[in-house]
């Protein structure tokens, strides 16, 4: 005789989906074990099955704090155990919810980004100078960049030139020591190396070759 399917819909509500069905069982049996020593293993095991399943918050301020809040909660408050934590209270209120704000302001060109246009924004306030002409060509091969992410046909490095003097007010200058790198370049790189390889963006960074020792 064939077993009959479980369906989602016909399960107990998932109370965490961060940790999934099998966590929630396994909280459910460790609830209901009998023997308070064997509860108690069982509960501390648990946690570090936690730690597997959710391994990125460990970054997290109280990480172990909070595995054991989730285990109480997924337990639905029920687990009887000596947790080396307070155990959450289901009557506390919960946090509020707060809308994140988002930037409002109007960007001129929505190619470029507001981080890029910060970069424009703070190499123009700084002096004449080696670190200002730096800025102005890496400012200006990331918006080249960023314009082939956002339109692969062409560009013009003249129009390059005219946009970095609008978004900086005149004070960042493409001139004849500047190099911008070739759009063929940057279309080879971004199929190759979309995300690792940026050595062509910044030309004066190049590493040095180290010597073999003899």
């Amino acid at each position: 005789m064939k077993k009959n399917l479980e369906y989602n819909t016909e399960r107990p509500y998932l109370v965490n989906r961060e940790f999934g069905r099998n966590i929630q069982k396994l909280a459910e049996y460790v609830t209901g074990i009998s023997d308070p020593a064997e509860r108690q293993r069982s509960a501390e095991a648990l946690i570090q099955v936690m730690q597997l399943v959710a391994p990125q918050s460990k970054e997290d301020d109280n990480y172990l704090q909070k595995l054991w809040d989730h285990l109480h909660i997924i337990a639905h408050y029920e687990l009887d155990v000596n947790s080396p934590y307070p155990k959450p209270d289901p009557a506390a209120p919960k946090p509020a919810f707060v809308k994140p704000s988002y930037p409002k302001r109007q960007m001129r060109f929505g190619q470029y980004g507001n981080l890029l246009e910060k970069i424009i924004s703070y190499a123009a306030s700084l002096p004449d100078g080696e670190e200002k002409e730096y800025l102005t060509e890496t400012a200006a091969n990331l918006m080249k960049k960023s314009y082939l992410l956002w339109n692969k046909d062409s560009v013009n490095d003249e129009m390059i030139k005219d946009q970095l003097a609008q978004l900086s007010g005149g004070k960042l200058i493409l001139k004849d020591i500047h190099r911008l790198s070739s759009t063929r370049d940057i279309l080879h790189q971004s199929r190759n190396h979309p995300i690792q390889d940026n050595s062509e963006l910044f030309p004066q960074k190049k590493k040095k070759k180290k010597k073999k020792r003899r």
